[in-house]
């Protein structure tokens, strides 16, 4: 309103200056108070312009406040960026199948031998007729002999034996073992499992495939005179190259064999139950929740916050300089007109 007045009167001098006169001479003739003709209009005049003046530098901190906000939130959003480029959040996902891919079973029964070996269904293990005593052997199973990794001078006798696979029908695979006799305090064969016994089978260097498997899989044990059962769950890994890792873990129960033959024997006799735990594949990867277009589209709005602020602090100084300018001069006319 106070330009549109200011250019209403510059656009129309001479009308302004007819009222003042006729204003004057309708003055002159009625006796005012020197108060009144003189003080009141430029004071509540001056009052107004002062006050737009501060409220407009106040509007002005207000911005330059604003604008340190931006730039505080441009520094912090990219430091958040690279740290969250550097520090990558794990994400684990669950995928649910009902048939697995048959795993292999690495056992390393020294002077043991394999007994019986079965397939059974429903989490149902039939009681021992015979034990320890030769049994059907119904498992797929691959005899192998292969240089250990670590030495590279010991030979290994190693059996391989096909997992379950159907984890709908809660298969599972049950082994009987027999140990004559052992020299050693403890009786107990080791193991490893490896996630694909057919990638075993179509392997055209098995013994180099058993080594890669020792050195990359970590091995248990399961003890003579026990029933153990081996509960397993299959977790990949994808790296950062692409690449992914499979390895296992297992949870174990032990349970007392009550051996009831008749004769007191000194052999030793080992059972294995290997079943999978859940129907459910832990697949594990890092990813970087830092997403790059967020982090732009988040700039490019500061960044023309900032611009839109520095534009309204360049015209609200040039507004104030240009109120000011004319106050001054009209301060010059009214003193003009007095004088």
């Amino acid at each position: 309103q106070l330009s549109e007045d200011v250019e209403r009167v510059s656009e129309n001098p001479t009308d302004e200056r007819g009222g003042e006169m006729e204003v004057h001479e309708d003055a002159s003739s009625v006796i005012l108070p020197d108060s009144e003709l003189g003080t009141s209009a430029p004071s509540l005049r001056f009052s107004k312009t002062c006050l737009k003046n501060v409220f407009s530098v106040i509007l002005l901190f207000i911005y330059l406040l604003l604008m340190a906000v931006a730039v505080f939130l441009v520094y912090q959003t990219i430091s958040d960026f690279r740290e969250k480029l550097k520090h990558p959040v794990m994400s684990v996902s669950y995928k649910e199948v009902s048939l697995y891919d048959a795993p292999g079973i690495a056992f390393y029964p020294g002077k043991a031998r394999l007994l019986s070996c079965k397939h059974h269904y429903y989490d149902h293990i039939p009681p021992l007729i015979n034990p320890g005593q030769p049994g059907a052997i119904e498992c797929t199973t691959q005899r192998i002999n292969y240089t250990d990794p670590f030495t590279n001078q010991t030979m290994k006798y190693a059996l391989i034996v096909q997992g379950p696979r159907d984890v709908k029908k809660k298969e599972l695979v049950f082994l009987q073992f027999h140990l004559n006799g052992t020299d050693q305090d403890f009786s107990a064969i080791d193991y490893l499992l490896f996630s694909s016994f057919e990638d075993f089978i179509n392997s055209p260097e098995k013994a180099e495939f058993m080594k890669d498997c020792e050195s990359s899989y970590s091995s248990w044990k399961f003890s003579g005179g026990f029933r153990t059962w081996v509960k397993m769950s299959l977790v990949k890994t994808k790296e950062e190259d692409g690449s992914e890792t499979v390895e296992f873990k297992q949870e174990t129960s032990v349970v007392n064999y009550i051996d009831q033959r008749t004769e007191p024997r000194s052999d030793q006799l080992f059972f294995v139950v290997f079943e999978w735990k859940d129907p459910f594949i832990q697949t594990v990867q890092d990813i970087i929740t830092a997403n790059p277009w967020n982090m732009i589209a988040l700039l490019c709005g500061i960044f023309l916050a900032l611009f839109k602020a520095a534009d309204f602090a360049k015209l609200s100084v040039k507004w104030m300089i240009k109120i000011r300018k004319r106050h001054l001069k009209r301060s010059r006319q009214v003193m003009n007109h007095i004088s």
